[in-house]
């Protein structure tokens, strides 16, 4: 159920859409808490693909790796780590973008995969974001993707099998680089603008790069028919009593099947394996997150939205997980303006702005995270993450004519230092002064570097929405997740004058490029027009107008 807000002019039939901007979802904790799991399988799997591009369609090679669990016990939830996909486009398809105008894209990916379990089917959709890459002179253009994987647990005793299908290339085109900013918001953000720079923009002019979808199929000599994994489901992965062997498309090699009829087809819902969008996990109880409302200091207006965000992120030098426990982030929505024309969509442009929101400070409660540094020292240490100035959301919303698909792409700029309060090595306590800090903000290859220079954080998300169906990927008022890849820089100002300089330590064990992020925001509550539990709906907005949703975190 979307929020409606009075006071804000706006097209009513696009009310709901042009609401879904994006809120920012942070980076979470730099010292991970966890190590790999046993009983795990890496696969890396190359399939060809047959992509279809403006210049006809061409042969492709797409590269999936992921690790799995060996097996898993009958309705025990899980989910795929580490999933890569990497495409190698030819060189053909970058004379078609380079004919576009582009000079770099940014790829979102969105492969179907099937799940299945004997005779009983399931799909879920892998999206994957990727940094953006200049266009090469010659050759192919490599894409590597990482994000969201939904989890899946077996309903019964079986092998549970994972199968590559269709494969979509959402290509956000952008022109070189260069030109100065002539956008007014670039050095005043509560300026006017008479135009939003959104993902796709071009600064300010109405020609020029956008965007591009490439659709891929699997090709028919695919080895295996695309499998890409098989998961032993049960105490010996046998197939349940009376269950048929099914192969690699879910289709069941029993004789009789056409004869069994309708009444199977009936049963297989039940059985089917279960795709769940968010993995599992518990939301933390409201007594154990911070407050998220609204006060005298800081006073919602009519465009005032409120959310928790938490998630994960990476560090590649300790090859674990970190973990950022809930935060609330206050978003001021920005009114949306046309945007280029297109003659299959109408677009609309948004820039928005949003703060963390702590004790009435602009950055995130403490968070202790507990490591193995070097692989053998016991480390505790307890962080805040800290704005440096406004957090910056850019959203385009385009509406597709022909079926009124609505698409949102969102890119979100975020200058965040990360701050070091406590530090614990072995057990001993050790003085890490009143200033322990990243020497800049988290900082990310940004698809604009001409008006969006500096240090900052960049995260990137597509949501999706078909007519009279849910809305999929990340969308502001329903929520989401949000992905992106940071270098985390060195550290400054660790120790004292008269104990150890700990700056050196908290470099070499944390600080690096290539730290990918998945983070996840939570219904929102519009304060404006509150939208409170009933029977027969769920909550937006608590009774004092707190967001009522708490997320929980994805891997």
């Amino acid at each position: 159920m979307k929020a409606q807000r009075a006071a804000v002019p706006r097209p009513p039939r696009f009310r709901a859409r042009t609401t879904s901007i994006a809120a920012f979802v942070v980076l979470a904790a730099l010292i991970p808490t966890t190590a790999s799991a046993s009983g795990t399988q890496e696969i890396e799997v190359a399939l060809p693909y047959v992509c279809t591009l403006p210049s006809g369609q061409l042969p492709t090679t797409v590269r999936i790796s992921a690790e799995f669990p060996e097996r898993a016990d009958a309705g025990e939830t899980f989910s795929p780590s580490g999933v890569t996909t990497t495409v190698e486009l030819p060189a053909e398809a970058v004379a078609d973008l380079t004919g576009q105008g582009a000079a770099q894209v940014r790829a979102a990916t969105r492969l179907e995969v099937r799940v299945a379990q004997n005779e009983a089917t399931a799909k879920a959709t892998w999206r994957g974001g990727a940094e953006p890459v200049a266009l090469p002179g010659s050759g192919p253009l490599t894409l590597v993707s990482k994000g969201d994987v939904p989890s899946v647990a077996g309903r019964g005793d079986g092998d549970l099998t994972f199968t590559a299908g269709t494969l979509a290339v959402d290509l956000a085109l952008d022109a070189a680089a260069g030109a100065a900013s002539t956008d007014p918001a670039a050095a005043d953000p509560t300026a006017p603008r008479s135009a939003a720079t959104g993902p796709d923009s071009d600064s300010g002019s109405d020609s020029g790069p956008d965007s591009l979808t490439v659709g891929c199929a699997l090709a028919e000599d695919a080895p295996d028919q695309g499998l890409l994994a098989t998961v032993r489901v049960g105490a010996d992965g046998s197939p349940s009593p009376g269950s048929s062997p099914s192969g690699p498309d879910g289709a069941s090699r029993s004789p009789d099947r056409e004869a069994q009829g309708h009444g199977r087809e009936e049963r297989q819902g039940d059985r089917s394996p279960e795709v769940l969008q968010t993995p599992p996990g518990a939301a933390p109880d409201r007594d154990d997150v911070p407050p998220c409302r609204y006060d005298e200091q800081h006073p919602p207006t009519d465009v005032s939205l409120n959310a928790y965000v938490t998630g994960y992120a990476n560090v590649n030098k300790m090859k674990g997980a970190a973990y950022l426990p809930p935060s609330c982030l206050l978003i001021e929505q920005g009114i949306p303006v046309d945007g280029p024309p297109d003659p299959e969509h109408i677009i609309f442009d948004t820039v928005s702005w949003a703060n963390f929101h702590y004790q009435g400070r602009k950055e995130t409660p403490p968070f202790p995270s507990t490591f193995l540094s070097f692989d053998f020292a016991p480390v505790k240490a307890t962080m805040v993450l800290k704005q440096t100035g406004p957090i910056r959301i850019d959203s385009r919303i385009k509406l597709r004519l022909s079926d009124f698909t609505t698409v949102t792409d969102t890119y979100v700029r975020a200058p965040l230092v990360a701050h070091v309060t406590d530090l614990e090595v072995n057990g001993t306590p050790l003085d890490v002064g009143p200033d322990c800090r990243t020497e800049t903000s988290l900082t990310s290859a940004d698809p604009d570097p001409a008006n969006h220079p500096g240090d900052h954080l960049v995260l990137y998300g597509r949501g999706e929405q078909l007519i009279g169906q849910e809305a999929t990927g990340y969308l502001l008022l329903s929520g989401g997740t949000l992905s992106g890849e940071t270098s985390i820089p060195a550290f400054t100002g660790c120790g004292t004058a008269d104990g150890e300089d700990l700056d050196r330590l908290l470099t070499a064990s944390v600080s690096g490029p290539g730290n990918h992020i998945k983070q996840v925001q939570g219904q929102t509550c519009a304060i404006a027009a509150p939208v409170f539990p009933t029977p027969e709906t769920p909550g937006q907005c608590t009774e004092d107008l707190q967001p009522y949703e708490i997320p929980v975190a994805e891997r």
